[in-house]
């Protein structure tokens, strides 16, 4: 009697320690799964000992999630855009993705005036309503203060306001911004029965919230806000913005998924005039995915299809790479937030690279006629720098199946210099623009042209699928 009462006890203690160290995850299709450390028969497919042991808790469960990402990058050649501009097409709104990242060049002309004196942000304004209609659709957000974005029968009326405002209206009605540092301290870590990257949300303070006035001074920061649900119909939100005289990077996600994000930095480096104005040069977004960091680099390198022009588009990754710092303003002394473009777990970048191909106009043009892009391919000056270790080493692109984007004849599908109107502005065309990754758990699923007869360059878009590291008992959520 003694040894069954002895049997059931014990049967009885295996049951609730099992239920005790049952743990509740996701798989990657997202659908929860039950991780039982205990059995009906008593037998354990984890040791207990050890766990029981260990007087210290137990480090959280992750998963590796996949996510949709959008890029595309344009040189609209110093064009203000009109509220006919349908973005559709270019965005593939059919294919909704859960992150865009869209970088533009020349988004304002490049004179004197708006690189040495003060950049115009109205046509920042104008793109970033027409992203918000294509991705948004019905769902226009008035601007607090100004015209609508959206006129009631649903044709596109730009607001009259600042690049601030227009940011700010296009993240989420909440008005709480996301901090830019959200570790526990050392303190709080130890004293926390679990690992977790953020603070409790009572313990923000009005240093870790960055300015509303960023986007419209020299500032690094311009982050988005954090959704409240059902605060807006928004489907799509802002999460970053910034403009350096022509370039303007924006990232925009699924406003469920902002929550996830934390750590967002800027940095701007100049290339241009005197080596370090504004007109050439690049921006760069860091930001933290759940555990996964992620840098986004828009940039506009040296122009000129000159021999040895390529060797300082060289230069300017190089310096790009080597100058670009992003702020260090994480809490904790052991931080994994990185603070260069390459300790970055994924790193995607755009633009017009101005990497022209080292053949003669007429060699150039016989190829075009032939549609002998493997013949055109192997004389790209990237191709060439990349493979000879002189630049971009260790990053990858998508193979090219499409004909060059630069430089066609306004408002033409003719290159330039085929007339003999368009002669005096000739360019070999190239494939000036660009898109290239570096780090693991990037898959490209698509690398192509857009036809958009705007401006002399044509849109360049590239879909990825990414894996992101996240924990699976949530406590990287807000």
């Amino acid at each position: 009697m003694t040894l069954m009462n002895q049997n059931r006890t014990n049967q009885q203690a295996s049951s609730l320690i099992g239920k005790i160290l049952s743990v509740k995850g996701r798989n990657q299709s997202n659908k929860e799964i039950e991780v039982g450390f205990g059995s009906s028969e008593g037998q354990y497919d984890l040791p207990l000992q050890p766990l029981l042991s260990r007087g210290e808790s137990t480090k959280a469960v992750t998963a590796n999630l996949s996510f949709r990402v959008f890029v595309a990058t344009w040189n609209v050649g110093g064009k203000s855009p009109d509220s006919k501009l349908n973005l559709d097409d270019i965005l593939q709104v059919h294919e909704e993705s859960d992150i865009y990242v869209l970088g533009f060049q020349e988004i304002v002309p490049l004179n004197a005036g708006n690189v040495l004196v003060i950049e115009d942000n109205e046509p920042a304004v104008k793109w970033l309503a027409l992203i918000n209609q294509s991705l948004n659709k019905a769902n226009c957000v008035p601007l607090r203060g100004s015209k609508s974005i959206a006129s009631p029968r649903g044709s596109l009326v730009f607001p009259k306001t600042s690049l601030r405002k227009a940011s700010k209206a296009l993240r989420t009605e909440n008005k709480c911004r996301l901090k830019s540092c959200n570790c526990p301290t050392d303190l709080e870590r130890k004293n926390s029965k679990e690992f977790c990257f953020r603070c409790p949300q009572s313990q923000t303070n009005e240093n870790d919230i960055s300015s509303e006035d960023d986007e419209d001074t020299s500032s690094n920061f311009a982050v988005g806000t954090m959704p409240t649900p059902g605060a807006n119909s928004m489907k799509y939100s802002l999460v970053a913005s910034k403009q350096m005289v022509g370039i303007f990077l924006t990232v925009w996600m699924r406003k469920e998924l902002i929550q996830h994000v934390s750590h967002m930095r800027i940095s701007c480096v100049g290339r241009g005039i005197l080596g370090c104005l504004g007109n050439k040069g690049c921006i760069s977004v860091s930001m933290l995915f759940h555990k996964t960091s992620f840098c986004f680099l828009c940039s506009h390198l040296a122009s000129g299809e000159k021999e040895g022009d390529e060797l300082r588009r060289n230069s300017d990754v190089i310096e790009i790479l080597r100058n670009t710092q992003f702020p260090r303003i994480c809490k904790t002394l052991n931080s994994r937030v990185p603070e260069k473009i390459l300790d970055h777990d994924r790193v995607i970048w755009l633009g017009d690279l101005n990497y022209r191909i080292a053949l003669s106009y007429s060699d150039t043009g016989k190829l075009l006629k032939e549609k002998a892009w493997d013949s055109l391919y192997n004389n790209d000056q990237l191709k060439i720098e990349r493979e000879a270790g002189r630049v971009f080493k260790g990053w990858k692109e998508g193979k090219i199946y499409f004909a060059p984007t630069y430089k066609y004849s306004l408002n033409s599908d003719i290159y330039a210099g085929e007339t003999v109107e368009t002669k005096s502005k000739r360019r070999t065309p190239a494939w000036c623009d660009r898109i290239l990754w570096h780090g693991s758990g990037i898959y490209q699923l698509s690398y192509e042209r857009k036809e958009s007869r705007f401006s002399d360059h044509r849109p360049v878009c590239s879909t990825f699928w990414v894996s992101v590291e996240a924990m699976e008992d949530g406590s990287k959520k807000r």
